[in-house]
This record gives structure tokens, sequence and C-alpha cells, in this order.
């Protein structure tokens, strides 16, 4: 399948904007996304095992949010921080984001990501169910602003998605998911092309290697895969 990358990226930020008011629905297992007690019980259960590794990288001073979208996990590195930069594409989650936090450790950037370049070194760099949405053409690139973006000694915290339908919506397409670019529905029936890429470990941790990180990479039983990992150099 061949796909304009330009276009591809303009359309996840419009999926993410149009999507900000119902995001938290997927996380907290809500309406569409209601799969029942056994699969949520589970789904809360594997949040927890990473919320707990990510707490065990113990206090850090500056951390570098990237997609920070509507605070899920902003909330979380403000327990183990002293200042976050979050940068995010969409306004409208920004804006949700400030408002369930209103914490004066975070500051925001309104920027794309692709377009944005690092400008200091933190302690931790962090994103969540972000790199499965980074075109392969574009990988490279983002990654080597994410070892920028670290200083010499610190950390990257990376959460994502493993492929288990049941973390979609109930109603998720089925047209179009073979590959790594699918179609999201939103609540409304309005439906957005996206990359969704989901890694093995030893992809991930190739990846990173690559990229100039020591990583240690873990799944959960069904629905997350993460990765700890160190810039020695």
């Amino acid at each position: 399948m061949s796909v304009d990358t330009t276009k591809l990226i303009h359309d996840q930020i419009e999926y993410y904007r149009s999507r900000s008011s119902e995001y938290d629905e997927w996380f907290y297992r809500i309406g569409r996304y209601d799969r029942g007690q056994e699969h949520n019980d589970r789904w809360f259960a594997e949040i927890e095992v990473v919320q707990k590794a990510l707490r065990e990288i113990g206090q850090v001073n500056q951390v570098l949010e990237l997609a920070s979208g509507t605070g899920v996990w902003t909330e979380q590195l403000l327990q183990i921080s002293t200042k976050i930069e979050a940068i995010d594409a969409s306004a409208e989650t920004i804006a949700i984001n400030q408002n369930k936090l209103n914490s004066d450790k975070v500051t925001y950037q309104h920027q794309d990501i692709f377009v944005w370049e690092p400008e200091q070194e933190y302690d931790l760099v962090f994103f969540s169910f972000w790199l499965s949405h980074v075109p392969p053409d574009l990988l490279q690139s983002f990654l080597n602003k994410v070892y920028l973006a670290t200083r010499k000694g610190g950390q990257i915290f990376i959460i994502d998605s493993r492929n288990d339908y049941t973390s979609r919506a109930k109603d998720h397409p089925v047209n179009g998911q073979n590959g790594i670019y699918q179609t999201r529905k939103l609540n409304d029936g309005k439906e957005f092309t996206i990359a969704k890429i989901y890694y093995q470990p030893d992809e991930l941790q190739t990846l990173l290697v690559n990229a100039g990180f020591t990583a240690d990479v873990r799944v959960t039983d069904n629905y997350f895969i993460s990765a700890h990992g160190w810039k020695s150099n």
C-alpha cells in the first residue's frame, strides 16, 4: 500500500484532535471500549504492571513527554519528576491535559513532533502509544531526536500496544487492518487512516540499541509492550 506520508501525518493529527474528547474512554474502558468485567480487569491489571515499572525509575528532575495527549501518563510522570515539558500536535488534547492536572510542574508545547527539534537535554524522555504511529520512513529521524533530547546517562521509557483485538473498540472497522495502515472510527462514525505498527520485543530492542540506547524491553500478557532505556554515550 502506497501512502503519502505528509497526508498521513495530517490525518493522524486530525484524528487525535477529533478524538480528544473521547480518548479517555479507550484508556478507562468506557462505551465502545467496554469489553466486560473479565477483559476490563485484565486490562487494568496490566496497566498497573506498566505503571509500577515506570515508578521504579525513581525520582528524576526534567522530563520530556512526547505526544502527551490527555494527561493519562503525564499524571503518572508527576509522581516521579520535578518538571515536565509536554509536547503534542493537538491543542484540544493539551487543553484537556492542562485542565485535568492543573500543575505548575508541567509546561506545554503545541507542536507537530515531526517538525519539532530538541533544544535541550532531559533526564527522562517518555512517550506512550506513540512509536506505533510513527511512519517507517520517519522512524530513524524521530529516534535521532529522542537520542539528542536525552542527556548522557539519561533514560527513556516507552509504552505501546500489543496487537490484541480486545484493546480496540467493539465496533472497530475490520477493513484495512492487515498492514501498518489502519482505519480507526470515532463515536460519531467518522473514519481516519493512521499508521499503527505493533512491534515485537526483539524488534523494539534492536531499534533502541541501533539508536544508541541500552534497553530492557518487556511485555504484559496481552496488551502492552514497554521499554526502559539508558543513554550511555
